[in-house]
């Protein structure tokens, strides 16, 4: 990894470091929960819905097949604690799902076990794994488990015939109103590249020159005069329903949970969105490594991850779950023109470059507050 890459993994830990009393009194519950499951395999995920959604997924299928007991804890911060247990030589967590860059920053750390593609298994068509999981998907120390998405989604009672296409955010004579960006560069530089016209391929590529940062903000000047800026996810979607702005950009599940649950009058425009994953990761250290290898081969085949897409409107990490997802966990909703790893989705769609992101953060994100800054 590029040297302004190695962002030191402390600063995913807030205010700096986690304190012995903290890591003491996490890891402990952490033990108190596995010994009260008699667990073998001990997950920590995210909690609430997502960490429901997966022991339904994973778990309590995982236990039923192999006979091998889990359970699953919920951290707001699990690379902050994967961390601190790797470093006092105390692990008690066997599985962890981070985000993306976090899987390889512990992994450059030395924090992670790596993780041979081999124990993964096939597609139901015999596929390899390696073939079958989407670009990106399989790192030396992770697996993806899902895809979420960042799109724009708009009120179709204001334009009841669209937008379409990424372009058409930017397009303020045709679609004339406010618009909802995230608060940073990251997922705006990208939408306005493609925007103007830039190839999704090849829009890192494009930002990685001095000429492609000033095409982006040259784009996003065009609409600065109509833009919202908002810092937490949940504004996305509150923006849009409060008629604040006629469209907004953000997490393409929370403007399908908000249409879904809640009835709001939003259409999500698939053109030009921007995809990660949340991946899988066993801690250096694990202390029932074998079986949590099996869990993690278990948790990422066909089968379970498609199921996982019925729980949560996020997509599948292979290719070959996608055709086995059809309603959503109501029993009615056809989830599939919802998922990001539909094919129709993928047409037109950039997947985060983080090695691009550890390299220019910084100096993007000098450059974006000094342009807010100016009239």
């Amino acid at each position: 990894m590029p040297k302004k890459a190695q962002v030191k993994w402390e600063q995913s830990i807030l205010m700096g470091e986690v304190s012995m009393i903290k890591y003491l009194l996490a890891t402990a519950t952490i033990m108190g929960l596995a010994t009260s499951a008699h667990a073998d395999v001990v997950v920590m995920s995210w909690g609430g819905d997502y960490g429901a959604g997966q022991v339904a997924a994973f778990n309590r299928p995982f236990t039923e097949e192999t006979g091998i007991k889990s359970s699953m804890v919920d951290s707001d911060n699990p690379t902050a604690l994967i961390k601190s247990m790797v470093e006092a030589n105390n692990v008690t967590v066997d599985v962890v799902e981070v985000e993306y860059p976090d899987a390889v920053r512990g992994c450059d750390e030395g924090l992670l076990e790596p993780i041979d593609p081999a124990i993964l298994p096939a597609a139901p068509d015999g596929t390899p794994a390696e073939d079958d999981f989407m670009s990106g998907a399989i790192s030396e120390c992770g697996v993806a488990t899902v895809v979420y998405s960042w799109v724009y989604a708009y009120d179709n009672k204001k334009f009841p015939e669209g937008p379409t296409t990424i372009a058409d955010f930017f397009d303020t004579k045709k679609f004339p109103g406010k618009r909802a960006l995230r608060k940073q560069p990251k997922f705006a530089l990208e939408m306005a590249l493609m925007a103007d016209g830039v190839p999704a391929a090849d829009v890192y590529k494009v930002l990685g020159t001095p000429e492609g940062v000033d095409r982006a903000f040259a784009k996003l000047d065009t609409v600065k005069g109509d833009l919202v800026w908002y810092q937490a996810n949940a504004e996305a979607a509150r923006l849009l329903a409060d008629g604040e702005v006629v469209m907004s950009s953000g997490s393409g599940n929370r403007f399908f949970n908000a249409a879904v649950a809640e009835g709001k009058p939003f259409t999500t425009v698939w053109d030009g969105q921007i995809y990660d994953f949340a991946m899988f990761v066993i801690p250096k250290g694990a202390p029932h490594l074998d079986d949590a290898k099996k869990y993690l081969a278990f948790a990422t085949d066909t089968k379970q991850l498609a199921r996982m897409a019925t729980e949560l409107p996020f997509g599948p990490a292979r290719k070959s779950s996608v055709p086995l997802v059809h309603f959503f966990k109501d029993g009615k909703t056809d989830i599939r023109p919802h998922m990001p790893t539909n094919p129709d989705n993928l047409k037109n769609a950039v997947s985060v470059s983080s090695e691009f992101w550890g390299d220019h953060e910084a100096e993007l994100t000098e450059r974006f507050n000094t342009w807010l800054a100016t009239n």
